[in-house]
């Protein structure tokens, strides 16, 4: 108010210290995670994965398949005892989705099938064993190569595949032994003695022990010095066959080069040292692939173990034939299938090759007609030189991006051994990327 001071106005209040004491503070109020405590909640297992997530794509092809005889092997029968075994059905689906998601190992996906969502979905509360997974993988190659040419005929019907014109194409993929595990032939022979004198021994121990236990061990021992012994064998027997084809090779003149002395892997005797993709020399299998030219549709697949592919455009033609019942009238290959007696059956079975012809040495147009040449090569040489074969080439490109796919799901080096498991699981990768691929072309 006008007329009034500071004085008069405040003069009675006490005076105020300058300094005020600190009120102390309370422990900080938090919620901690308590990870012991039981919690009930209700899942709706159906709602744990998108409507449109491949896992339903892939659980709707499955649904539809004739499995019935994988069910005519459980042995859990009703009104009889035993555990019901898990659905073939959900085994199918279970490594389908796994090809697609890089989960290449049976223990690996049976921790997925308690943890992780999309596996939990598939498995809708069915309890698994790695044990069981791992020999449904492998134990099933002839259902999976019949479900393959099925899905196969339905899209070509579907008017989504043509399979008039295809391509192959090689990939070498790492087998499941190390460059160490390779042996030459003395080496071989001095551990099979080895091995032989060791069993003999262990037998004898087996049969005088008198103490159980004692017994149990040392016959585990017989049991794994036999087991040792019978790879050794296997592999002696592969160098035998690495021998064989040498020997053929020699025949024909060799190869220009100065061969090594052969030898044989004690992991996986069907597995040879081959030349990979980044010019390095690795354990692996040579994959064959012919897919429809344009798409990324595999037709079929075949498993060598020749690190080269010269003379294996006609194995997988007659393969194709045996299993679609027909072969196409256009066939694209790299230049490394180049070879006269399979361009010439070819064109006896109305086959039109396209491949481009290696160059020669001296410097001669490979184009050229030579003297030497049948009807089938002449016409070979005359329609890759031509515009017209040239762009009828150019589709052969798109076929690597299968492999590329496969590299993305992390086939990569494979987990099993020998020839026969080699191809169950790459007709996994090969099913999984037909129904995918197949589902995207019918949905554009």
């Amino acid at each position: 108010m006008p007329g009034l001071n500071n004085d008069g106005l405040f003069g009675e209040l006490p005076e105020q210290s300058a300094r005020t004491e600190a009120v102390p503070q309370g422990a900080p109020r938090l919620r901690e995670p308590v990870r012991n405590q039981v919690e009930l909640r209700a899942v709706d297992i159906d709602s744990l994965i998108g409507q449109d997530h491949p896992a339903r794509v892939i659980w709707a092809y499955v649904e539809g398949l004739d499995l019935s005889e994988l069910e005519d092997r459980v042995k859990a029968r009703e009104n009889r005892p035993g555990h019901p075994a898990p659905s073939p059905r959900l085994l199918l689906a279970l490594w389908l989705y796994a090809a697609s998601d890089a989960v290449g190992s049976a223990r690996a996906l049976d921790r997925l099938c308690d943890s992780h969502d999309v596996y939990r979905w598939l498995c809708g509360g069915v309890s698994l064993n790695h044990h069981g997974l791992s020999d449904f993988r492998v134990g099933c190659a002839d259902l999976l190569d019949r479900l393959l040419v099925e899905h196969l005929v339905a899209l070509n019907e579907a008017g989504l595949v043509d399979l008039e014109k295809l391509t192959q194409d090689g990939v070498r993929i790492r087998a499941n032994a190390g460059t160490g595990s390779f042996r030459r032939e003395a080496t071989l022979d001095r551990q099979m003695a080895q091995a032989e004198a060791i069993v003999e021994e262990l037998k004898r121990e087996v049969d005088a022990d008198p103490e159980a236990s004692n017994r149990r061990i040392r016959a585990a021992k017989e049991r794994a010095a036999r087991e040792r012994s019978e790879r050794v064998q296997a592999a002696q027997a592969a160098l035998a066959e690495i021998k064989r084809k040498r020997k053929q090779l020699d025949d024909k003149g060799g190869n220009g080069k100065k061969p090594k002395e052969p030898r044989a892997s004690t992991t996986d005797p069907q597995a040879r040292v081959m030349k990979m993709a980044d010019a390095g020399f690795r354990p692996a299998y040579n994959v064959q692939v012919a897919s429809a030219a344009g798409e990324l549709i595999v037709v079929a697949i075949d498993v060598d173990n020749s690190g080269s592919d010269r003379g294996l455009m006609r194995p997988m033609l007659e393969r194709t034939r045996a299993r679609l019942k027909r072969l196409p009238r256009r066939y694209l290959a790299d230049g490394g299938f180049c070879t006269g007696d399979d361009i010439e059956w070819a064109h006896g079975e109305g086959i039109e090759v396209y491949c481009p012809p290696p160059q020669s040495r001296s410097g001669v147009d490979p184009f050229l007609p030579r003297s030497s040449d049948g009807p089938g090569i002449a016409a070979w040489r005359a329609r890759m030189a031509s515009e017209a074969g040239k762009a009828q080439y150019q589709a052969r490109t798109i076929c690597e991006c299968i492999h590329a796919r496969w590299r993305n799901w992390d086939l990569r080096q494979l987990t099993v051994r020998g020839i026969e498991k080699v191809r169950a699981v790459v007709l996994w990768y090969a099913l999984t990327n037909n129904i995918l691929q197949g589902h995207r072309l019918a949905k554009a």
